[in-house]
């Protein structure tokens, strides 16, 4: 059963409520006392009522959503494989042409509003599969659309829907076996090009700059797409690690035209623990002052007494020091923790055994920080 509400609610005023007279007379004879305009009270009651309901449901209903979802799969189906064409989209009056599946089926909506409801369906199923694998969306439209019509139909023969769906699911379970099985892992940079182009709607020239970036930073590297200011299309390698925080206070940059801060050989402390005194760190701050070399704390938690103490004393130039709070919740924390200090070439600290010093002074480390 489908249910929805009509166009915008209208609203019903009874006749011998509205005004007698033109709404303009009533303005002139307001009066303005105190430097402000006063009305004169007039009692005007209103009927709002909500407009009819569309109810949908049966043969009718299932007939309806079909239709929906045939008309946006036939929009996306078009892009499919290598012989697919392209989808022009009018987008605040300025045209596009496209063949990516996600982005034509989020941008159809149909005037039939049990119809709408199929498409939006079909919506979903290519937003969860571009954010589960970031591809195959158009494949996902037409596989549901295809799974969908098959249901429908043997539902209107009389097949008891639970059961359908279950063996729909089990159905899946074991064609998922099956292709993991036949799939053909992606090696070597003629691979990755050949992905990327077919992605990039056969574009050779950024399937080669995909390769390549990938091919410098490794499958488990970090890309981003950013517009450039010039019309040429390059790849840029920044060696490091980013992370999305940036240091607590204003006083620890270094650099004040750029606003950040910025650390060669500097040593680093990583722990999953809230530094709550300055006695806990004494040891630690006695030691980077006796080497004379910068220090960066990433902590779970640093208290505002802590921090107090480190910018006074960075400001008198006894400390050149940086703190960042970590990032993230729960276990996603601790493992990013861990991962700065595997890139950091430490040891990641509990605090209560932060006196192994000797293991903590092993590599250094060159940073930039951003404000938080």
């Amino acid at each position: 059963m489908f249910v929805s509400s009509s166009s915008p609610s209208q609203m019903f005023v009874s006749p011998s409520l509205l005004p007698q007279k033109p709404l303009f007379s009533n303005f002139c004879r307001s009066q303005r006392v105190s430097g402000l305009w006063r009305y004169p009270l007039t009692a005007r009651n209103s009927v709002v009522r909500a407009g009819p309901k569309r109810v949908s449901f049966g043969r009718e209903c299932r007939e309806a959503l079909q239709a929906g979802i045939d008309k946006l799969a036939d929009a996306v189906s078009l892009t499919l494989g290598p012989r697919g064409r392209n989808v022009v989209l009018s987008e605040s009056g300025t045209l596009k042409i496209i063949n990516d599946g996600v982005t034509i089926a989020r941008s159809i909506e149909l005037s039939d509003a049990v119809e709408n409801a199929g498409a939006t369906l079909i919506q979903e199923v290519a937003s969860k599969t571009n954010d589960l694998a970031g591809d195959g969306t158009t494949t996902a439209i037409v596989l549901a659309r295809a799974m969908i019509k098959s249901g429908l139909l043997a539902v209107a023969f009389g097949a008891n829907p639970i059961s359908l769906k279950k063996g729909m699911e089990k159905t899946v379970k074991e064609l998922v076996e099956v292709l993991k099985k036949k799939s053909v892992p992606v090696k070597g940079r003629d691979d990755i090009k050949a992905v990327a182009s077919i992605s990039a709607g056969n574009d050779e020239f950024v399937g080669n700059l995909i390769a390549e970036a990938i091919e410098k930073i490794g499958p488990d590297g970090v890309i981003s797409i950013e517009s450039s200011s010039s019309s040429e299309t390059s790849v840029i390698i920044e060696e490091g690690m980013k992370i999305d925080k940036g240091y607590m206070s204003p006083h620890f940059i270094t650099d004040h035209n750029k606003s950040v801060v910025e650390f060669d050989s500097a040593k680093v402390l990583v722990t999953d623990q809230k530094i709550s005194t300055v006695k806990e760190i004494v040891p630690l701050l006695e030691k980077t002052t006796q080497l004379s070399v910068p220090l960066l704390i990433i902590a779970e938690d640093i208290s505002g007494q802590v921090l107090e103490t480190l910018v006074v004393n960075k400001m008198q130039g006894l400390l050149n020091v940086a703190v960042v709070k970590c990032p993230g919740l729960g276990e996603g924390k601790k493992a990013l923790l861990q991962d700065i200090a595997l890139m950091t070439g430490q040891l990641m600290y509990c605090i209560l055994i932060i006196l192994f010093f000797h293991t903590f002074f092993i590599s250094n480390f060159s940073l930039t920080l951003n404000y938080n």
